[in-house]
């Protein structure tokens, strides 16, 4: 998965719609290869962005269940940040020993 889609399901606070907007961006971005429309393609990949928030929205929002406790954001952020100083780690590790 691309690391830079972030889980947005089952927080406390739960995701705003700036986090789903941007999640809905990264991920019409990835799907097209594109960064940046062209001007000719702008409209559609607007528009991916704009339903893909709204359906996003919707499912996270309103349609999902869980049983489960919610996450809370400062402790998946202090998790997210051990995982990267891993991977550096590790990374460094087999770059050094080339």
């Amino acid at each position: 998965m691309c690391r830079n889609i972030k889980l947005l399901y089952n927080f406390e606070p739960p995701a705003t719609e700036d986090e789903i907007y941007a999640s809905a961006l990264q991920y019409v971005r990835k799907v097209s290869g594109m960064r940046k429309p062209s001007k000719q393609n702008e409209d559609c990949f607007q528009r991916a962005i704009d339903e893909i928030t709204e359906i996003t929205k919707r499912l996270l929002l309103e349609e999902l269940e869980t049983s489960a406790p919610s996450r809370d954001r400062e402790e998946e952020k202090a998790r997210a940040k051990e995982r990267g100083q891993q991977r550096e780690a590790r990374m460094r590790a087999q770059l050094a020993s080339e």
